[in-house]
């Protein structure tokens, strides 16, 4: 599927009441294909979190240096921006999010964002990456660093955890359902 740093929903879309969403997890649990999906399934705008990585970032990434939490500053902030945007007509964000540092961060933005967590295997994880291909900027060496860095949200508020190992069909329905339960924030 291609990566896209900003979607609007189609006009032929059935637009779902706005949330803010994040799918967050480490590389290779396919945050971008159940965002975009989700995206797509409600009317909302997807935003496809690398794209806003700088070429820094990129590049870093590319030569197999894990990314710092200042390398991430910026591009958590610039998502936050493009959250709180987009948030009134909805709004798919796919995020790594590793640490609760990040969350919060993207909170701050849009205080009753709700996560979703793809959690994946270290293994079905490296196989993911390794075959997206060496055009790919993220490689496969990376992913013990974003499992070493992953603070995983279990007590965390707003949060749906899912098994990305589950077939993709159960996990949009699952994940359709829950935001469809979820009461909205008063403005």
């Amino acid at each position: 599927m291609e990566k896209i740093a900003l979607s609007h929903p189609s006009p032929h879309a059935s637009a779902s009441p706005g949330q803010a969403v994040v799918v967050m997890g480490v590389s290779g649990s396919g945050k971008s294909t159940v965002g975009e999906l989700l995206a797509r399934r409600h009317g909302w705008t997807f935003i496809e979190g690398d794209a806003f990585h700088s070429d820094q970032n990129h590049a870093k990434m590319r030569s197999g240096i894990p990314l710092t939490d200042e390398d991430r500053r910026s591009w958590l902030e610039a998502l936050g921006r493009e959250l709180a945007r987009h948030a009134a007509g909805g709004v798919v964000l796919s995020c790594s999010a590793l640490k609760r540092a990040y969350r919060q961060l993207l909170r701050a933005y849009v205080p009753d964002l709700t996560f979703i967590w793809l959690e994946v295997g270290r293994e079905a994880a490296a196989q993911r990456v390794a075959g997206r291909g060496a055009s790919h900027f993220f490689p496969a060496t990376l992913i013990d660093s974003q499992f070493a860095a992953l603070e995983p949200p279990h007590d965390e508020a707003g949060l749906l955890h899912l098994d990305s190992e589950r077939p993709l069909d159960d996990i949009l329905h699952t994940a359709a359902d829950w935001l469809q339960r979820r009461p909205r924030a008063r403005s």
